[in-house]
């Protein structure tokens, strides 16, 4: 049984949900996200939550139980509240800067990395060795955020690259003489 999935999730006041069929819509301050829950899995809505329920005892669809109260859950969030990653930079002369609808990053290339910023994510560079990426699908910030990092990781032994904040590095030892 799954802990997670037996667990209804609560729509709080100034929310909106609708469950047509296998759809789930929720639309809220921050926006309107939906997502379409697989045929393993009946969703149901019922006194201002979402229950949701295996059709059958599979192994698949006990764990698409799960995953999917999560989704469901991940929305209602999504819509009141929003999502924020933080990305830190460290290394001489690596920055970023937010240029119209691009995201320049400095990394020690022999040239910029030029990042198109999609549409529903919002990038702010407080300093320049710093990242904020912003947004109401959880999914999509954490896509992006991967996707900047993916550009030049934290290495080991100096720890120059990017990284997620309060992420931490490995360190090793350079080779003794």
């Amino acid at each position: 049984m799954s802990r997670v999935g037996k667990k209804p999730v609560p729509v709080p006041a100034g929310v909106t949900a609708k469950v047509d069929g296998q759809n789930v819509a929720v639309k809220g301050a921050k926006g309107e996200l939906s997502f379409l829950v697989p045929d393993e899995v009946s969703v149901v809505m019922e006194d201002n939550s979402i229950k949701v329920d295996p059709r059958s005892q599979s192994k698949r669809a006990r764990a698409l139980w799960g995953t999917s109260r999560a989704r469901i859950a991940n929305l209602v969030v999504g819509v009141t509240k929003g999502y924020e990653k933080k990305l830190e930079i460290t290394g001489v002369g690596y920055k970023a800067a937010v240029v119209g609808k691009n995201l320049q990053l400095s990394l020690g290339f022999s040239h910029d990395v030029v990042y198109p910023i999609p549409a529903g994510v919002a990038i702010v560079t407080p300093k320049p060795t710093e990242i904020m990426i912003a947004g109401n699908d959880k999914r999509q910030v954490g896509q992006v955020a991967a996707e900047i990092r993916g550009y030049r990781g934290p290495e080991p032994y100096k720890g120059k690259g990017v990284k997620y904040e309060g992420e931490f590095i490995f360190r090793k030892e350079g080779k003794k003489k």
